[in-house]
C-alpha cells in the first residue's frame, strides 16, 4: 500500500470515528474500529455504512441482534443447512457453529449479508494462547467474520490477570489481522461479580469487540443482572452478547433493555415468529 493510500486511509477513519463519538456511538457500532474500515478499503470498499445506534433503538426488529446458534457435538451437516436457510429467512446477525462447519456456512451464506461465526478455545476456555491464535486464524480461512473465544477462566480466578490479557489479545490480533470481531465469552456461572468485571476489564484492554455471558455448557446462561453489569463494566464502547437462556422474545427484549447489543440464541426462529404475531416454531435443541 502506498502512502498516500494509507494517509487517505487514516483521514477517512478519524472523520468516522469522531463522527461515532460525537454521535454517543453504539456497542454495535463500536465493532466498525479503525482496523474494520481500513479493511474495507483495502478490500475496495467505495463507501461505508455506519451501523445505527442499537443501545438506544430499543428491542426493534429483534432477529437483526440474534447469533442463530447450533454447537451440540452431534449437529449434522443436514441441521448446519437448515440452520443458514433459518438466518437467511430471518435476517439473522449470524449463524454461530462449531469451526468443523465454518467452510460449508460461509459457502451457504455467500452473497447473504449473514455473518459467520465460529467458538474458539471452545467450551472450556483452557486451551493454549497460541492454539487459540491458530484456531482463530484458521477459521478465518474457512470463511468465519466473528470469533467468539472463551478466556482462560483459570487463570481469571488465579489471579493472573496478565496471563488472561496476552490470552485473549492473541485472538484478538490474529482475528484483527483478518477483518474479524471478537467475542470474549466469561463464564459468568463460574464467577463472582468481582471476577466479572475484572475479566470485562481486561476484554476491553485487550482490544476486544465484545464481552459474552456464556457457553451454553456451564451450570447457567446469561441474567439481566450479569448483563447490567457487564454492561457497566465495559461502558458504551464494546458490544455485550447475551446468550444461554434466551429462548423467547419476552426474554431477548429483556436482555436487550439491560444492555445486550447480541444474543446467543439456538431459538432464534420462534423469537422472531413471536415477534411477527406466527405461532412459534417448537423449541430449538440446543445448549442455547
Amino acid at each position: 500500500m502506498n502512502s498516500s493510500f494509507d494517509q487517505l486511509i487514516e483521514q477517512i477513519t478519524d472523520q468516522i470515528m469522531a463522527r461515532l463519538q460525537a454521535s454517543g456511538a453504539s456497542d454495535e457500532a463500536a465493532a466498525c474500529s479503525p482496523h474494520h474500515i481500513a479493511c474495507a478499503l483495502q478490500a475496495g470498499a467505495t463507501r461505508i455504512g455506519l451501523p445505527h445506534n442499537q443501545t438506544n433503538a430499543g428491542s426493534g426488529d429483534v432477529a437483526r441482534f440474534i447469533d442463530h446458534t447450533l454447537l451440540k457435538p452431534e449437529a449434522t451437516r443436514a441441521e448446519i443447512e437448515v440452520l443458514c436457510t433459518e438466518a437467511r429467512e430471518h435476517s439473522f446477525a449470524s449463524v454461530c457453529v462449531n469451526p468443523t462447519w465454518v467452510k460449508d456456512c460461509a459457502f451457504q451464506l455467500y452473497g447473504s449479508p449473514v455473518k459467520v461465526c465460529t467458538v474458539v478455545g471452545f467450551p472450556l476456555g483452557a486451551t493454549p494462547w497460541d492454539v487459540k491464535a491458530y484456531e482463530t486464524r484458521r477459521a478465518i480461512f474457512d470463511g468465519a467474520t466473528e470469533i467468539d473465544m472463551v478466556i482462560n477462566i483459570g487463570a481469571l480466578k488465579s489471579g493472573d490477570d496478565e496471563c488472561v490479557k496476552r490470552d485473549i489479545r492473541a485472538v484478538v490480533e490474529a482475528a484483527h489481522e483478518g477483518c474479524a470481531i471478537v467475542k470474549t465469552i466469561i463464564e459468568t456461572a463460574l464467577l463472582t461479580d468481582d471476577e466479572k468485571v475484572r475479566a470485562c476489564v481486561l476484554a476491553k484492554e485487550a482490544g476486544a469487540d465484545f464481552v459474552k455471558t456464556s457457553t451454553g455448557f456451564s451450570k447457567g446462561g446469561a441474567t439481566v443482572a450479569d448483563i447490567e453489569l457487564m454492561r457497566r463494566a465495559v461502558g458504551a464502547n464494546i458490544g455485550v452478547k447475551a446468550a444461554g437462556g434466551v429462548r423467547d422474545l419476552a426474554s431477548a427484549k429483556e436482555m436487550i433493555a439491560a444492555g445486550a447489543t447480541r444474543l446467543g440464541a439456538s431459538a432464534g426462529v420462534r423469537i422472531a415468529q413471536e415477534q411477527q404475531g406466527a405461532a412459534p416454531a417448537p423449541q430449538a435443541a440446543g445448549n442455547y
